[in-house]
């Protein structure tokens, strides 16, 4: 169906971000920085885009979540309220990597690169007609990658890269439930404290 409702949206950086698309127009995006706080803003931010666009959540066809690689916070809390969503409304979830969401427009080859932590950058360069979890996003030192296009500068803002890139693969067909893209393994470590030992009764 041409004017489709999609929803998309991505807390894996320093933000929350959503847009909404028509069939492929856009009609309503947000994006607001925050360091933190995401999991208090995230649904009350969609609910007043939506409110705007003159939409409820019984309105939408697809959703769209930003699966990282990012924070590991927040790519977790995307990735959870999308198919949380998906179940209560009975709707499709997409998971797209955030390198491919702001690649979206862009002639290929192409290279994306996105800031980290300390001194990091996340990165991919995406080729023509790659297929589907062809390369994957990388990680290294700014200023330390190795020879390949320029990085590019995005067309649209993530959360519009995930939705339009959402859009196109639910009309493929069934996909995967979203599912975080981590790069490195958390930095939480299990306590070294014994567990309480339980006492038969």
């Amino acid at each position: 169906m041409p004017d489709r409702i999609t929803l998309g949206f991505d807390t894996s950086a320093a933000h929350c971000a959503a847009a909404l698309l028509r069939g492929d127009v856009l009609i309503a995006h947000r994006q607001e920085e925050m360091a933190k706080g995401q999991a208090e803003r995230l649904m009350p931010l969609l609910e007043e885009m939506l409110a705007e666009a003159g939409l409820a959540w019984a309105d939408l066809d697809v959703i769209g979540v930003g699966t990282g690689p990012g924070n590991f916070t927040g790519i977790r809390l995307g990735v959870a309220a999308a198919r949380g969503l998906a179940l209560a409304l009975e709707r499709p979830a997409i998971g797209v990597p955030a390198t491919e969401a702001l690649a979206w427009g862009l002639a290929r080859p192409c290279r994306i690169v996105i800031p980290g932590r300390g001194g990091q950058v996340i990165w991919q360069d995406l080729m023509p007609e790659e297929p589907e979890g062809g390369s994957r996003p990388q990680q290294a030192a700014d200023g330390a990658l190795p020879p390949g296009p320029a990085p590019a500068a995005p067309a649209v803002g993530i959360a519009d890269g995930v939705a339009r890139l959402a859009r196109t693969r639910a009309a493929i067909g069934p996909a995967p439930r979203p599912a975080p893209l981590y790069l490195r393994p958390a930095d939480a470590a299990p306590a070294r404290d014994a567990p309480p030992v339980i006492l038969d009764t």
